[in-house]
């Protein structure tokens, strides 16, 4: 069965759900399409918001299930998981009181007449979501399709079934009508039958490059749009005038939250010369330093990674690394206890001839790197297949503004990790995919964008 809970800490299989049916399938489609078609979709935003206002409500009712089951399915820190659910609520807040704003009829100056773009939904939507924020995944693309009016099908990932059965449970609490907000345990290989269909009108994936790879040449195929969201090797930028303290506690967090599984998590350290021998000397020990254990414990900060694939994976990558030429400066190896763990890891040396070198490491394994100047800065920043997010510390904001603006890729945090906000458009260029989620341009990525113009006279 492709659905399972897999407790990561105590390595034991705690349920199977089987694959949805074809007939279950079409049934979805089918009520989806049919609210697409009613006074739900295309009627008064005003009902919707309401559904939004108490998805946030209960979403903070529901914090602590939510984030134990997150512990349970794929390993993170149960104080973690209820910073999700925080973030996933003020998510639900954001809009419900900023959508109808957002999607009021903006004026266009022309020489016709008056005229103005009306923002309207395209119909049913498809979401395939990873098992990194299982909640968070999903908030970002069920808020913004409610706002708008576009019913959704998602696709969770086959790890985290607990946790699209909870959430899709707790939508329909919301009030959110049959059909709004639809979770199938549905096979990665029916994904392209899906897109196929002409109810589907549109697909967010937040995935491996792989998966984004075939869903965008399958939509693009159906002439259908899409938004990809996949993986990043974010740069983290320390200035020789930064201050090291701030940046080190930062850093710590940015390679060890969610036993690393961040996509924009900071994974390439980027350290000038000046401040590098103290920067490395406090970073390895604030690495050492971490809580690994039980994810259902206070005092974990170091959890289990999601599955034993993810774990045998990051293993091969980092000795393949090692093997070309890196050098470890912390950990390196499965950490010796119970549990999908890989210990605190930071490596050096990686040159441009390592495969290392353009590879997302997605665990808690950092690369660092040492450079002479701003420029050394830019040019190691850009050499990258990804372009999601990036951090530069420094105590001087107009060189970090200059050097953020000449750094390829889609967000630039200056004094603190890379993060997400309801109001901030999050995405990125090159590998890490194409669209914007959350924030106006998030809300305004499947509508249709309406013309209308009255001529004068």
């Amino acid at each position: 069965m492709a659905y399972r809970t897999l407790n990561p800490f105590t390595e034991r299989l705690i349920q199977e759900f089987p694959d949805c049916t074809s007939a279950e399938l079409e049934a979805a489609l089918a009520k989806a399409d049919a609210l697409y078609h009613s006074t739900w979709s295309r009627g008064d935003i005003a009902p919707r918001l309401a559904v939004l206002s108490k998805l946030a409500a209960l979403l903070a009712e529901n914090c602590e299930e939510l984030a134990r089951t997150m512990a349970l399915e794929m390993g993170k820190p149960v104080s973690q998981g209820r910073a999700e659910v925080g973030l996933c609520t003020s998510i639900a807040s954001y809009y419900a009181a900023n959508a109808a704003a957002l999607l009021k009829p903006q004026p266009v100056e022309n020489d016709i007449g008056e005229a103005w773009v009306e923002f309207h939904p395209i119909g049913v939507l498809l979401a395939v979501e990873p098992w990194n924020f299982p909640i968070y995944q999903l908030i970002r693309v069920v808020v913004p399709a409610i706002a708008v009016g576009n019913p959704l099908i998602f696709k969770h990932a086959g790890i985290v079934p607990q946790c699209a059965a909870l959430f899709a449970e707790i939508v329909r609490q919301a009030g959110a009508p049959d059909g709004a907000v639809t979770n199938l345990y549905v096979s990665s290989s029916k994904i392209a039958d899906l897109l196929a269909d002409p109810r589907i009108q549109g697909v967010a994936l937040t995935g491996s490059e792989g998966a984004g790879s075939k869903v965008g040449a399958r939509a693009s195929e159906m002439l259908k749009k899409s938004t990809l969201e996949l993986g990043g090797s974010d740069v983290f930028v320390v200035l020789d005038d930064a201050d090291i303290t701030k940046a080190v506690q930062a850093a710590v967090s940015a390679r060890i939250h969610n036993a690393g599984q961040v996509c924009i998590g900071a994974k390439r350290f980027v350290i000038q010369r000046e401040v590098a021998d103290v920067f490395i000397e406090q970073f390895v020990a604030g690495m050492s330093n971490v809580v690994m254990g039980d994810p259902m414990l206070e005092e974990t900060t170091l959890g289990p990674l999601a599955s034993p694939e993810a774990l045998d994976d990051l293993s091969l990558q980092v000795a393949d690394a090692v093997r070309n030429g890196a050098q470890v400066l912390i950990g390196g190896k499965r950490a010796d206890r119970q549990g999908f763990f890989y210990e605190p890891t930071l490596l050096t040396g990686i040159t441009k001839e390592n495969p290392a070198f353009y590879q997302e490491f997605f665990g808690p394994v950092g690369q660092v790197f040492v450079v002479d100047n701003d420029d050394a800065v830019v040019e190691l920043a850009n050499d990258s297949l990804f372009g999601l997010g990036g951090t530069i510390f420094s105590s001087n904001v107009e060189r970090a503004r200059l050097l953020a603006s000449r750094i390829e890729t889609g967000m630039v945090f200056i004094n603190t990790p890379t993060t997400s906000r309801p109001e901030l458009p999050f995405g990125g260029i090159k590998r890490s995919g194409y669209g914007r989620e959350l924030g106006d341009e998030g809300l305004k990525e499947f509508v249709n964008r309406k013309l209308v113009v009255v001529a004068k006279g």
